[in-house]
């Protein structure tokens, strides 16, 4: 057993699927000798040399089109997006060409591959490299999407993904790369489509995904401390294919469901769980689905301003509190 960084865990992620399989190649803008612009790649370069790792030019439909491109052909690459708010620069390759190809080919192509990339808030970045997009890759038919919150959990979903003949998009989010976890030796190998309760509780679900993840473990301890109240903590981590028997199995316990998304709120992914539970749960509910979200609102740069922005622990016991005594 380790303790890793997260940032350090997507390196050890990498290379355990390159070093297990040959057809891994890895690639994106300054991923290569200067180890990633986020330092999350350091090290893979002298590993496993240059026809693997590779520096690409900046441009994002570059990097996706040699990334579909080497898959179809019998390659697994890993291709990196430095910030997901630019997936807007290469949608059409996410949107409309890996993410359809095995369709469209009658099963003939099969596109594995992973785009990593950087998601989210927390760090002043602005409204352009803030964003917490998730929920624009999980409304794409033929796309598979994870959001791991914990060291362990990067590596493992990163196996997961390499391994899927999918495409898969992998949100690492950039304000969890300094914490640190326990990770155990040797290979670590998820399954996509699985949540994970990581905190039990009696009284209310709270579902969260990524830098909420923790937010809302702090927010539970509070709860219990100050309040009474005990929640269950159940880490979506993946968003398709989405663990709704997890999902409604915590709900049929607590009989009450709270979503803490830092996505903004229209359109976000607790609304489409919302949804399912209310069609599928009704009748296990004591009280309304309640969503904790970012505001639908650019992101500001001022720190104050972001943190407003975003769901906190004081806002998500506030929410949850005031719910359960009304």
């Amino acid at each position: 057993m380790a303790e890793l960084t997260y940032r350090d865990a997507v390196a050890r992620g990498i290379a355990q699927e390159m070093t297990r399989d040959p057809d891994v190649i890895f690639f994106g803008e300054d991923v290569a000798k200067p180890g990633g612009v986020f330092k999350t790649t350091v090290g893979l370069y002298e590993q496993f040399g240059p026809k693997r790792v590779r520096d690409c030019p900046i441009s994002e439909q570059a990097i996706l089109g040699a990334a579909m491109g080497a898959a179809m052909t019998g390659l697994k690459p890993i291709a990196e997006i430095m910030f997901s708010d630019f997936f807007a620069v290469c949608f059409d390759y996410i949107a409309n060409e890996f993410s359809k190809s095995r369709y469209m080919s009658n099963g003939q192509l099969k596109c594995p591959l992973v785009v990593r990339t950087a998601n989210g808030a927390g760090s002043r970045f602005g409204a352009q490299h803030s964003q917490s997009v998730e929920n624009w890759a999980m409304m794409i038919p033929g796309l598979k999407v994870v959001a791991p919150s914990s060291p362990r959990d990067v590596i493992g979903l990163l196996a997961a993904a390499v391994r899927d003949p999918d495409p898969v998009i992998f949100f690492e989010h950039k304000s969890l790369y300094p914490i640190k976890g326990e990770v155990p030796d040797g290979e670590i190998v998820d399954r996509l489509g699985s949540a994970s309760i990581v905190r039990a509780g009696n009284d209310a679900t709270i579902l969260a995904l990524a830098l909420m993840v923790p937010r809302a473990l702090e927010a539970a301890e509070k709860l219990k401390r100050e309040h009474g109240i005990d929640c269950e903590v159940v880490d979506v981590r993946s968003l398709v294919p989405l663990d709704m028997q997890t999902i409604l199995g915590s709900v049929a316990r607590t009989h009450r469901l709270f979503t803490v998304e830092e996505n903004p709120r229209l359109c976000g992914w607790g609304a489409e769980i919302v949804s399912i539970v209310a069609d599928e749960a009704f009748y296990d509910l004591d009280g309304p689905p309640v969503r904790i979200t970012t505001p639908h609102i650019p992101l500001p740069a001022a720190d104050t301003l972001e943190d407003i922005a975003l769901p906190t622990v004081g806002r998500i016991v506030d929410r949850v509190h005031r719910a359960m005594q009304g």
